[in-house]
C-alpha cells in the first residue's frame, strides 16, 4: 500500500512518528512531502502535494497533520478525485472508509495524542468501502468536481 503523507508545522512533531509507524508495523511504502522542519508553512502547500498524489494514483492513501486536521481538509478536498476529513477517533476513521470512501485522513496534530492518531491511522488503512447504499452516494459526491459552482 502507498501511502502520501506531509504536515505543516502544527503536525511536525508528529508526522515523522506517523511515517515510521506506518512503514514499520502497517508494512507500507511512504512518501513524506514535507516539510523538513518544523518551521512555520502555509499548510494548503502541503495538503495539495499529498491530494495531487492520491489524485493521480501515485498514493493509494493520504495523510495529512496539521493543528487541527480541519484547514488541511478543506484543502486536500478541493483536488479532484480526494474526499479527504479530519478525524480524531478511530471510530470515525471507520466510518470515514466504510462510508465515504475516503481516501485522504487529516489529523489533528495539537489536540490528538500520537497513540490515538496511530490507531486513527491503522484503522482508516485496513478498512474496506462498504459500497451497497454508500456507492451512489460517493458517485454523487464525486460529480460535484465536474460541476460548475
Amino acid at each position: 500500500m502507498r501511502v502520501a503523507i506531509a504536515s505543516d508545522h502544527g503536525g511536525f512533531d508528529q508526522k515523522g512518528a506517523l511515517a515510521d509507524f506506518m512503514a514499520t508495523e502497517l508494512s507500507c511504502d511512504v512518501t513524506d512531502f514535507g516539510p523538513d522542519t518544523g518551521d512555520s508553512v502555509d499548510y494548503p502547500d502541503y495538503a495539495v502535494k499529498v491530494a495531487q498524489a492520491v489524485s493521480s494514483g501515485d498514493a493509494d492513501f493520504g495523510v495529512l497533520i496539521c493543528g487541527t486536521g480541519i484547514g488541511m481538509a478543506v484543502a486536500a478536498d478541493k483536488v479532484s478525485g480526494v474526499r479527504a476529513s479530519s478525524i480524531t477517533s478511530p471510530a470515525f476513521a471507520e466510518l470515514f472508509r466504510q462510508h465515504n470512501n475516503g481516501n485522504v485522513v487529516c489529523l489533528s496534530g495539537r489536540f490528538v495524542d500520537l497513540e490515538v492518531n496511530k490507531q486513527i491511522v491503522k484503522t482508516f488503512l485496513a478498512t474496506e468501502f462498504e459500497g451497497g447504499r454508500h456507492e451512489r452516494r460517493v458517485e454523487k459526491i464525486m460529480a460535484l468536481d465536474t460541476e460548475e459552482a
